[in-house]
């Protein structure tokens, strides 16, 4: 019996192939991204515009103390007017790993250093509308050192034990993507099972 690779199943029974980019068309530039046109020739030849949000990337990290709990920064989220609770995180910075900036990350936003990080993942935040890419880390073997918050940065320390950030992402206390993604694979980390 001959058997079809599993994606020759998926969509309408067509192979899933990549699209023939067209061009890339800028329409807005903000201060952190860029929106663009981007115009692409699907497999069945016709012709379709999808939007296209260039976003510098990221990096992150989940410190947790020497006794099992984490640290997260509390501060003001515009985009969902709200405050959040988020691991330590910002952009890459020319010349620097994925790991420099979430190490320099973890030292402006929480005062910890960290002797130990353990690579959890890349995620592609909004994958349908942008190229934004954020390296999650876990940090550990923390000492304290000095918080140094960019100048528009207003952020405060919040410690929690695991049942506390498990609660809090099960009802809607922590919803920030990358955060939920570093908590979830540090509890697999503690319980010893695959991330």
């Amino acid at each position: 019996m001959i058997y079809k690779p599993f994606y020759s199943y998926m969509g309408r029974g067509e192979c899933v192939e990549k699209f023939k980019r067209i061009k890339t068309e800028k329409v807005y530039e903000a201060h952190v991204f860029e929106v663009y046109n981007d115009y692409l020739e699907l497999p069945d030849g016709r012709n379709v515009v999808y939007d296209l949000i260039r976003h510098n990337s990221g990096s992150c990290i989940l410190p947790v103390m020497g006794d099992g709990t984490i640290v997260l920064v509390k501060q003001y989220r515009n985009s969902i007017d709200d405050i959040t609770y988020e691991v330590p995180a910002g952009f890459i910075d020319v010349n620097e790993t994925p790991q420099e900036a979430a190490l320099r990350e973890l030292r402006e936003e929480t005062g910890y250093v960290a002797e130990k990080t353990v690579f959890v993942s890349k995620t592609v935040l909004a994958i349908g509308t942008s190229d934004e890419q954020t390296y999650v880390y876990i940090g550990m073997d923390l000492s304290e050192g000095v918080k140094n918050p960019d100048e528009n940065e207003f952020v405060e320390n919040a410690r929690l034990s695991m049942d506390d950030a498990l609660d809090m992402i099960r009802n809607g206390k922590i919803v920030d993507s990358k955060t939920i993604i570093a908590i979830y694979a540090y509890n697999c980390m503690r319980l010893g099972t695959k991330i």
